[in-house]
């Protein structure tokens, strides 16, 4: 059997964790964290191409979507499902998809990983086409479900992505925007859910939130097509309102019971406005 690249597996740098204090864990794993905003900047070009390659295929009417297993494929799915409520944009613009279905969102599906064949056809359920992207997700960049994944999306004249926490892995083979972040040993030895986890997460927000942006979902620096689904937010739109049209409270609150939405208040508002 050849042998992977394991960075991801590296012994931890520490040793006698179970003899530290509290103090000294919570510091050490700190100072791990604090490397891996370091480690991403050195991938903001291969970012770049990834989220100019999926704001030109959104443009078309595409989609993206993020597969991945166990702590990925988690990652992928908060990610996915934060984008509707902060941008107000469709549940189907980006999708995360788990090995092993839903289910394993809150507990692990035995084997779900393993099987290469089955990303494609969770992603064939959606009728994927070459206007989607599709990004894999995997701290090893090893893992089966992935690979296949991209694989077949290839095959497919999909435009593909990775992102993973070992150097030259297989699925950054399989990637046409693969991303490395090379996060090293893990405080605790193996466990991803800790570096390896926190540099997809922030990577993930970087790339929805660009996308987001430069397909106009924002103005100026303020979410003004986020879903009013509870007080705090709805008070937001309202402060939005009072700021850009230099309205009292109580009249920026009826408007937004009026129009829905504070991008709805401006453009009625606001005729000269280009949002």
């Amino acid at each position: 059997m050849t042998k992977i690249n394991t960075d991801t597996e590296q012994e931890s740098l520490y040793s006698n964790l179970d003899k530290m204090s509290t103090n000294e864990l919570l510091s050490n794993i700190n100072n791990e964290d604090k490397k891996v905003a370091d480690i991403i900047e050195k991938q903001i070009p291969n970012i770049e191409k990834l989220v100019d390659i999926i704001v030109s295929k959104m443009k078309l009417g595409g989609r993206l979507f993020y597969i991945g297993a166990g702590t990925s494929g988690r990652i992928g799915i908060l990610d996915a499902s934060e984008c509707p409520p902060t941008f107000g944009v469709p549940d189907n613009w980006i999708i995360g998809i788990i090995a092993g279905g839903d289910s394993a969102i809150r507990k692990a599906v035995e084997n779900a990983e393993d099987d290469i064949d089955q990303a494609w056809r969770d992603l064939s359920a959606y009728d994927i086409s070459n206007l989607d992207v599709v990004i894999g997700i995997a701290a090893s960049g090893n893992t089966p479900y992935v690979i296949g994944g991209l694989k077949k999306a290839k095959e497919n004249n999909i435009a593909t992505g990775s992102i993973s926490c070992n150097s030259e892995s297989l699925i950054s083979k399989q990637a046409d925007y693969p991303i490395e972040l090379i996060v090293g040993p893990e405080f605790l030895t193996g466990s991803t859910r800790m570096k390896a986890g926190t540099s997809q997460k922030l990577v993930l927000n970087m790339i929805s939130t660009s996308v987001m942006i430069k397909l106009g979902r924002i103005y100026g620096n303020k979410m003004i097509d986020m879903q009013l689904s509870n007080k705090k937010l709805v008070q937001r739109g309202v402060e939005m309102i009072v700021e850009e049209l230099h309205i009292d409270e109580k009249l920026a609150s009826e408007l937004l019971k009026k129009h829905k939405s504070v991008r709805a208040v401006l453009l009625a508002e606001n005729k000269n406005l280009e949002i």
